[in-house]
């Protein structure tokens, strides 16, 4: 018996990666945060699966289901939004398993902010304008942040920021950003990415809060912050020039 943590992906029951949509479909069990990840996705439990919504359940809860399901000798499919690496709450439900002695797998999954980019169509590292992409929060009730890892630390860095979990307090992202980047940096709200509700807001750091309180948009969302976001003459990169030779191009430059 074995669980299987899963990254659904952001919404969309098709991006889902082949490993992911599989392990479902030959599990017996599927545990899946109701709240955060799209029902579409259960349709590919296998008939007569039993099917459980972890959104009310507290870890012990949780717990209980994967021993149960040990007991009986079923593999879980358990579903996470987004991918595992970042804020899926799988590493308490790891620690408990190894102390189970339940051995488990970790299966990676199309990460919100790659969601949201491709939903705005856009490269969030442009040439000599970011390179760099921090995937970050501020502290909330379910964690607090560590106390180098605050926005103003990383806006510091000029980087495009992608802040996740924050919405609530767009106020304070504005106040700790304007200073560093500009107001009329630009700022994009995406919320629910590939859902059918999706929803984009595009503004400044001056004016996104106006916005965001005309068209407001309470959850799931993801707030983007930089110049990436609105470059359009830029340097074109290096890699597919004519005069730029690597080892696998295999031909002499014109």
């Amino acid at each position: 018996m074995t669980v299987h943590f899963i990254g659904a992906g952001p919404g969309a029951a098709d991006l889902i990666t082949v490993r992911g949509r599989d392990l479902i479909a030959s599990s017996p069990v599927c545990l899946y945060a109701g709240s955060i990840v799209h029902k579409d996705l259960l349709a590919y439990c296998p008939a007569g699966a039993r099917i459980v919504d972890t959104a009310p359940m507290s870890l012990d809860e949780i717990e209980a289901e994967y021993v149960a399901a040990e007991a009986a000798g079923h593999d879980v499919a358990r579903l996470h939004s987004g991918d595992l690496a970042v804020w899926s709450a799988v590493a308490e439900q790891v620690r408990r398993l190894q102390r189970l002695g339940i051995s488990y797998t970790m299966t990676p999954g199309v990460p919100s902010f790659s969601a949201a980019a491709a939903a705005l169509g856009r490269e969030l590292t442009i040439p000599e304008v970011a390179q760099s992409l921090v995937l970050t929060r501020i502290s909330g009730r379910a964690s607090a942040m560590p106390e180098k890892e605050s926005l103003a630390q990383f806006g510091a860095t000029g980087a495009t920021l992608a802040i996740h979990l924050a919405i609530h307090a767009l106020d304070q992202v504005v106040a700790e950003l304007t200073p560093l980047y500009g107001a009329d940096c630009p700022v994009v709200i995406v919320a629910r990415a590939s859902w059918p509700e999706e929803r984009i807001l595009r503004g400044t750091l001056g004016s996104i809060e106006a916005l965001h309180a005309q068209e407001p948009i309470e959850r799931m969302a993801i707030i983007f912050v930089g110049r990436s976001l609105s470059a359009k003459d830029f340097r074109e990169s290096s890699l597919y020039d004519a005069y730029y030779q690597r080892r696998f191009r295999g031909r002499g430059a014109p």
